[in-house]
C-alpha cells in the first residue's frame, strides 16, 4: 500500500502566517502538522509516499520539499507531485495515478491530525476487501465539511460536500483509503459549483454501483482539521496533554517546573522562571527571569522570552518577547517580536502588521 499526502492548500484562514509558508509546516507541540501525517503512514507500514505540492506556487512547494526532504529521517521514500493549480481533492488524487499504479493507497490531508494514527483503519480495509473506506467524526459545524448520511445498518447512503443544510452531523475526516477503482470514478464526475473536482462526488459514484463496496468508520478519539488558528491551538492542547516529562536543557536553581514539561537540548530556563505543564520549550531557547509559561504552551526553537506570562499559546521559532503583560490563546509567528512600551509618553500601542492580522488588547 502507498500513501498520498495533499499539501497544496493556500491556508487562507491562517493568514498572515501562511503568506510566508505552507500551513502544513506550522508546528503543533513543536512539530510540523505534516510530520504527524507522515508518521501515521509510516506506523501503518506504508513506506512510499507522494506529497502533492502546489505547482503554481514554487516558493511554497520548495518550502515543503526542503522541510520534509526525501523521507530518509523516517526510513521511507517520499516523492513529490506538482498540481498545476487547486482543482479539488479528486483532481489531486487523479494526478497521482501513475505513482499508485494498481496498489491500494491512503489519501491523507496534510493539515489533519488524528489521535492514535491510522494503522487500525488500514488493517480493517485490507481485511474487508472494500473498494473505498472513509473515516467519519461528529462535528458541531458539519456544513464546513463533507457530510455522510448513514442508514440504520451503518451503511453510507449519501455524501454531500459542504451542504448548507446538512442531513447529519457526521463529517468526513481527511483520511481516505482506496483501490484503483477510484480513478475510474473520478473520470465520471464534473467540477462542482466551486469549480473543483470533489472527492465526495467520486466516492458517491462508487456507492451508486452496487458491485462496489464502500465502508466507513466513526473515529472515537480526537480528530483535528488545523485549518485556522483556533483549530491549531486546540490540536496543540490535545497533543501536549500526552507529552512526557523530559529535561534535556538547563534548568537553573531557583526555576520552578510543575507537571509534564519537555525542555529540548540547548534550552536554558533561568532562575525565577515558572513553567507549568503540559508545555514544551524548543532547542536553544532562553526563558529569562520573571517569566511564567502556563499550561498548553509550545515555545519553538531559538526564542527569547522575558518578563511575561504566556498560556495556551504557540510561539514559533526565533520569536523575541519582552512583554510585561499576559498573553493567552495566541499563535505568534516565526521571528516575531513583541515588546513593552516601558511607560513612554505619549502612551499608545505601536503596530507593524501584515495583511489579515488580528490583535486583541
Amino acid at each position: 500500500m502507498k500513501g498520498i499526502i495533499l499539501a497544496g492548500g493556500l491556508g487562507k484562514r491562517l493568514r498572515p502566517l501562511t503568506h510566508t509558508g505552507p500551513k502544513q509546516l506550522i508546528p503543533v507541540a513543536n512539530k510540523p502538522v505534516l510530520f504527524y501525517c507522515i508518521e501515521d503512514l509510516k506506523a501503518a507500514n506504508i513506506n512510499e509516499i507522494a506529497i502533492i505540492v502546489p505547482g503554481d506556487d514554487p516558493p511554497r512547494a520548495k518550502a515543503i520539499k526542503e522541510g520534509v526532504g526525501d523521507g530518509t529521517r523516517w526510513g521511507i521514500k517520499i516523492n513529490y507531485i506538482e498540481q498545476d493549480k487547486p482543482r479539488g481533492l479528486a483532481h489531486a488524487v487523479a494526478i497521482a495515478q501513475d505513482f499508485v499504479g494498481k496498489e491500494d493507497f491512503v489519501v491523507y490531508l496534510g493539515d489533519n491530525m488524528l489521535k492514535g494514527g491510522i494503522k487500525s483503519f488500514v488493517e480493517e480495509f485490507k481485511d474487508s476487501k472494500a473498494d473505498a473506506s472513509i473515516l467519519l467524526s461528529k462535528h458541531k459545524y458539519p456544513e464546513k465539511f463533507g457530510v455522510a448520511l448513514l442508514n440504520e445498518k451503518g451503511e453510507i447512503v449519501e455524501l454531500e460536500e459542504k451542504p448548507e443544510k446538512p442531513k447529519s452531523d457526521l463529517v468526513i475526516v481527511g483520511v481516505y483509503i482506496f483501490n484503483s477503482k477510484i480513478f475510474e470514478a473520478i473520470k465520471k464526475i464534473k467540477p462542482s459549483a466551486r469549480g473543483e473536482l470533489e472527492i465526495t462526488h467520486a466516492i458517491q459514484e462508487l456507492i451508486k454501483n452496487k458491485e462496489n463496496k464502500v465502508i466507513s468508520h466513526v473515529v472515537q478519539g480526537w480528530w483535528d482539521d488545523t485549518g485556522n488558528a483556533e483549530d491549531i491551538l486546540h490540536a496543540n492542547h490535545l497533543v501536549l496533554m500526552e507529552i512526557e516529562h523530559e529535561i534535556k536543557g538547563i534548568v537553573e536553581e531557583g526555576a520552578k517546573i510543575i507537571g509534564n514539561v519537555k525542555i529540548d537540548e540547548g534550552a536554558i530556563v533561568r532562575k525565577g522562571v515558572i513553567i507549568k505543564g503540559p508545555a514544551i520549550i524548543g532547542k536553544n531557547t532562553e526563558i529569562r527571569s520573571g517569566t511564567y509559561i502556563g499550561p498548553y504552551t509550545s515555545i519553538g526553537d531559538n526564542c527569547k522570552i522575558e518578563g511575561c506570562e504566556i498560556e495556551s499559546s504557540i510561539v514559533l521559532a526565533g520569536a523575541i518577547i519582552n512583554f510585561k503583560e499576559r498573553i493567552i490563546d495566541s499563535l505568534i509567528g516565526k521571528d516575531s517580536k513583541i515588546f513593552s512600551s516601558n511607560n513612554r509618553l505619549p502612551k499608545g500601542h505601536k503596530f507593524i502588521m501584515g495583511e489579515n492580522s488580528e490583535i486583541e488588547i
